[in-house]
């Protein structure tokens, strides 16, 4: 029902920085948040931030203060901002839409991913 597609990933030196996008389309009716996992290599995929309509926000420590998470609904579109990035935060990055009330609950699409690089 829904897609999602990633993009903005690539290869930067520590302290630089890089911008994800996610792109819905299909049936958006039922985005009620976004959120973006990652899994780094060799390990569990981890949430790292989320956005509700509300505009209420959620990040993970160690990347709270360097990331930004936003959404434009009109787009159907979320991104994340990445500054200062680390070797820490090589990984795949997942977009991630989900429902949160009445008949859009439960609903939970993912995208394919987009590889952060981090390295000197």
């Amino acid at each position: 029902q829904v897609r999602l597609v990633e993009s903005g990933g690539g290869s930067v030196q520590p302290g630089g920085s890089l911008r994800l996008s996610c792109v819905a389309s299909g049936d958006t009716s039922c985005i009620h948040a976004w959120t973006w996992h990652r899994s780094a290599p060799g390990k569990e995929r981890e949430l790292v931030t989320f956005i509700t309509d509300g505009g209420s926000t959620y990040y993970k420590d160690s990347v709270r203060g360097r990331f930004t998470i936003s959404s434009d609904n009109g787009k159907n579109t979320a991104y994340l901002q990445m500054n200062n990035l680390q070797p820490e935060d090589t990984a795949v990055y997942y977009c991630n839409t989900r429902g949160l009330s009445g008949p859009c609950d439960g609903q939970d699409y993912w995208g394919n991913g987009t590889l952060v690089t981090v390295s000197s």
